[in-house]
């Protein structure tokens, strides 16, 4: 016997059927519209609304009758505001022969310390050849068939960041070589107004640190080499390829210039500042500054840490301008604690004219050697050396294990800053 309810509903579905059809014969389905995704804002494109750096100058400039053999000391922040590697567009325009590369290699992808081999342009086929850890008479010898020699890094403003001396180190090499190098200047991203730090003694001159300048000098690297070239007795034949419309009071975000990661570890340009604080102690071995997490050298502390508000708020109560520390526990994916939860701080920057890094690191070790005696920061012997060396003397480390305040360390080298003030002046491009 048939189901009845089976005939029932099947007869429902027909005239339904029926039912679509003749609505879809009177009346016009619309189809649903995407809207339109946001598009981003556009690269500014007026030269008159960011900075043009010293690539962008010499690129402008007439090279139809230049028929001399360049090399370019560069990475990757050697690029144009739409972020174009000036490999690429020097190529078309001189005739670039060598590609001579930093410490952390022609991309950037080598840790700190790590050898670089020979690398080559994947673009345009050049080879590279590093310069880092090559002295300046071997640097001779690499660039003796050149003419010139193009030096196009984006330095961070502080004196223990290499890039400064292979520039030096460049400078020198292309001195004995006969070889004219160009700087093709790049802002400084913490702007070229403020200096702190004291002055290095020539004694600790080393890579980390070659000539006795404070911790952060406050000039371009094409005022700096106009510098070293003339007051360090260098005299290499040396040309400076100015930026168009950068002035001493930008930091870096208000250049309109896109920032390209300088090393592995400083992923933007708002990293500088707590990185003068923390980078400096961290040549010791014993606290973490972070890197090992996603945001390096912002984070303060390790494993012995159990209650980092105590840490936090004495901080507070000894730095008030322009920081915060906010009480925190992080674990260091690789590197120094790894796997291990630490106590500690993070630093929040709120005012950067005001906020004094270089004073706030000395702060954070010596507040650290009075509420954790027990770990001393000093204990790693085999280190002392390397922290001289990038603090530019070995006063601190003697200053801070007796307990002495930092404010009075501070007090010490002002003289010192304000005559470097003076001397630097001669050498400054920017208003």
């Amino acid at each position: 016997m048939k189901n009845p309810y089976a005939i029932s509903r099947s007869y429902k579905l027909s005239l339904s059927a029926l039912f679509i059809l003749l609505l879809s014969s009177c009346v016009r389905l619309s189809v649903p519209t995407t809207p339109e995704m946001q598009k981003l804002p556009p690269i500014q494109e007026s030269a008159s609304e960011r900075v043009r750096s010293g690539l962008e100058v010499f690129l402008a400039m007439d090279h139809s009758r230049d028929s001399l053999q360049y090399g370019l000391l560069a990475n990757q922040t050697c690029v144009n505001y739409k972020l174009v590697h000036g490999v690429e567009l020097l190529k078309n325009v001189i005739d670039l022969e060598l590609l001579l590369s930093p410490e952390h290699g022609l991309f950037g992808a080598e840790n700190a310390g790590d050898q670089i081999g020979d690398e080559t342009d994947a673009g345009t086929g050049i080879r590279s050849l590093t310069t880092y850890g090559r002295n300046p008479d071997q640097i001779a010898e690499l660039i003796a068939n050149l003419d010139v020699v193009l030096f196009d890094i984006q330095d961070i403003g502080i004196r223990s960041y290499t890039y400064i001396n292979s520039m030096a180190y460049l400078m020198r090499g292309a001195a004995k070589a006969g070889v004219k190098v160009v700087i093709l200047d790049r802002p400084n991203p913490i702007n070229g107004i403020r200096l702190e730090g004291n002055i290095l003694d020539p004694e600790f001159s080393s890579f980390v640190g070659l000539y006795p300048i404070p911790y952060r000098h406050g000039m371009t690297i094409g005022e700096l080499a106009l510098f070293f070239n003339q007051e360090f007795g260098i005299n290499c034949k040396l040309e400076v390829i100015p930026m168009d419309g950068w002035k001493r009071d930008m930091w870096y975000r208000d250049t309109g210039l896109p920032w390209i990661p300088t090393s592995p570890h400083v992923p933007d340009a708002e990293t500088i500042l707590p990185m003068i604080a923390t980078g400096t102690y961290g040549e010791l071995g014993m606290l973490s500054e972070g890197v090992g997490t996603t945001i390096p050298f912002e984070l303060v502390g390790g494993p012995w840490i159990k209650f980092p508000q105590t840490f936090a708020k004495v901080l507070n109560a000894r730095i008030s301008e322009g920081v915060i520390f906010r009480p925190t526990f992080f674990k260091p994916y690789y590197g120094r604690h790894k796997g291990e939860i630490c106590g500690g701080v993070q630093i929040h920057v709120t005012d950067k004219d005001r906020f004094s890094p270089y004073i706030a690191g000395l702060v954070i070790m010596s507040v650290h050697q009075e509420l954790y005696p027990e770990i001393d920061l000093f204990q790693n012997q085999n280190r002392w050396g390397m922290f001289a060396k990038v603090m530019g003397t070995d006063q601190f480390q003697k200053a801070l294990q007796v307990n002495k305040d930092p404010v009075e360390m501070q007090m010490e080298w002002q003289s010192d800053l304000k005559t470097f003030d003076n001397i630097r002046q001669e050498y400054l491009l920017y208003e």
